[in-house]
């Protein structure tokens, strides 16, 4: 055999990877895991085989993602709720020390939308009717725990307010409910969800909890949350994980792979439509994004009073 099909052989291996969402085709962690697969043979020199395993918050897919062989041919696409999971209980694998950070693909802003009819036009204005009507004001969220819930929640608490949650199952049900005037907040991770409806005036977006005001066409003039003098920020990230202790020559190999494959330029463009920024970190930086937000978030849910609610509900 020849040099140049030695190498050929050794680019392109029989065997697919395995990337596994934990959550159902759709949403934007499959859309990622989808962008990345029509680029992997290019960047990565192997297929992608993509494998949806939804239910249990994300936990379900998770297990099978920490208990698979350590070979390098299973990956999944993973979340901050990687983080948020082993703090609201019992779970048969601690994610963040059970899996191995590769890299982060993208961030998703988390902003808080109102109906435009709604007499607040910023969120000053908003703390000065909520304190006027203590528990009058409903928010709506993905789910009790989610990211979502716990913005909500750090901003009733850092303006002293008293707001209601009202829990939901996904960004697209707590949308309806505003809509149908159920609640009369959303605190939500994806502008794609709001894009229509804030272009064609039915909803307002009142802030954005990032550090630095929004490019993505269509929010660019919805400040931050810090430009009206409260200080939150949060983003909520995604990103790709392996089962911990692979071998080095195979975690060096995807690690590689996967830096072509995010910065490509059509995935990033994939990305934006879907209203993601990708910000590229590799796993050192990625591995201390996990720590700074462990310790940020497990804060978080015991100040907010989110981990004893979830406790109580388990019983």
């Amino acid at each position: 055999m020849g040099a140049k099909e030695s190498a050929t052989v050794e680019k392109c291996p029989a065997k697919p990877i395995t990337i596994i969402v934990p959550f159902a085709a759709g949403g934007s962690m499959d859309m990622i895991a989808r962008s990345l697969e029509k680029s992997a043979v290019k960047h990565l020199g192997r297929t992608l085989i993509v494998v949806n395993m939804p239910g249990g918050s994300g936990t379900i897919g998770m297990n099978e993602l920490a208990g698979s062989k350590h070979d390098g041919y299973t990956i999944g696409v993973i979340s901050t709720g990687l983080i948020l999971q082993p703090l609201y209980g019992q779970i048969r694998y601690h994610y963040p020390t059970a899996l191995a950070p590769l890299v982060k693909v993208a961030d998703t802003p988390m902003m808080v939308a109102t109906l435009a009819d709604k007499p607040w036009r910023n969120l000053s204005e908003l703390v000065s009717y909520a304190k006027e009507h203590p528990g009058e004001i409903k928010f709506g969220h993905s789910g009790l725990g989610s990211t979502e819930h716990i913005v909500g929640e750090t901003f009733a608490q850092k303006t002293g307010i008293d707001i209601k949650q009202v829990p939901f199952k996904g960004g697209s049900e707590s949308l309806a409910a505003l809509l149908g005037e159920h609640v009369q907040l959303i605190f939500v991770a994806s502008p794609t969800v709001l894009k229509e409806h804030v272009k064609n005036g039915t909803i307002k977006v009142l802030g954005v909890a990032e550090e630095k005001r929004l490019t993505i066409p269509g929010f660019e003039n919805v400040s931050t949350f810090k430009e009206q003098g409260i200080d939150l920020t949060f983003s909520f990230w995604n990103g790709i994980a392996a089962p911990k202790d692979m071998p080095a020559v195979e975690k060096a190999r995807l690690i590689a792979g996967l830096r072509e494959m995010v910065n490509d330029p059509d995935f990033k463009k994939n990305m934006e439509e879907l209203g993601m920024t990708v910000q590229y970190l590799g796993p050192e930086e990625f591995s201390e994004r996990w720590i700074e937000d462990n310790a940020k978030l497990t804060k978080i849910v015991k100040e907010t009073g989110i981990a004893e609610l979830i406790a109580s509900q388990k019983k």
